[in-house]
């Protein structure tokens, strides 16, 4: 997974950044927008934790971000252990010992198809830095509203920092490719009477990968029509 990724030093980033962390042996990434001086904004879910399924997933699965507890709180940060929402963090709290990776965009569709797993990249383009950093420095100060690991994570804040893109209809997924990528699986797994198309492994093999491509494609900001640019302040009033 680490080889399909960006990865960058410290020393790279920019103002603007989304950059994000492999969390669980590759199971999921914490994502996050740099802002300066080894200072970046995040959205999580109530004592660090990542998803909130209210299934035993939630034993499993969990943010190690912030990575210090309330006994021995980090010396920049303090004690963000209890905390949930959109925060700021110093940077080595975010990746609580992980490696740093860049998310891309503007990446073209081979690109994309080439890394098979979600919440790397997208099609969409990213915004000017200073429009990033007033997305997320107002949202810092006015919340993200309510977490959900399938329409509301922290990939969803940071794309939506990056781009301003908002999902509109209220039966989908968000903007992240992680979930994304979840519901492409799910698709190939239905489509499994494709099956009968093939007689081989291999064949069955190649039906079920291009499945998944294509819903995990289609599932991309970069090239939905359910999204619409919407100005922070207004989706601040909208969610209150």
């Amino acid at each position: 997974m680490a080889m399909l990724s960006k990865k960058i030093q410290r020393e790279q980033l920019k103002p603007g950044d989304h950059i994000y962390s492999w969390r669980q042996a590759y199971i999921y990434a914490h994502h996050g927008i740099y802002v300066c001086d080894g200072k970046l904004i995040h959205f999580t879910r109530g004592a660090g934790q990542e998803i909130g399924t209210g299934t035993a997933l939630n034993r499993i699965i969990f943010s190690s971000s912030p990575s210090h507890s309330s006994d021995n709180p980090c010396p920049i940060c303090g004690d963000q252990s209890r905390l949930d929402g959109v925060l700021s963090s110093c940077i080595d709290c975010f990746l609580s010992g992980g490696d740093l990776y860049l998310f891309e965009y503007g990446i073209n569709p081979a690109v994309f198809l080439a890394k098979p797993r979600g919440g790397t990249c997208t099609l969409a383009s990213s915004d000017p830095p200073e429009d990033v950093l007033h997305r997320a420095f107002f949202l810092l100060a006015n919340g993200f509203g309510v977490y959900h690991v399938f329409k509301n994570n922290c990939e969803d804040f940071a794309i939506y920092c990056k781009t301003g893109l908002l999902v509109f209809t209220s039966f989908s997924i968000g903007r992240s490719g992680q979930a994304g990528s979840i519901l492409a699986a799910s698709s190939a797994v239905i489509s499994s009477p494709l099956r009968f198309l093939t007689t081989s492994f291999s064949g069955l093999a190649f039906v079920g990968y291009g499945i998944y491509c294509i819903s995990r494609l289609a599932s991309d900001i970069g090239v939905r029509r359910d999204v619409s640019k919407v100005a922070v302040e207004k989706l601040v009033d909208r969610s209150g």
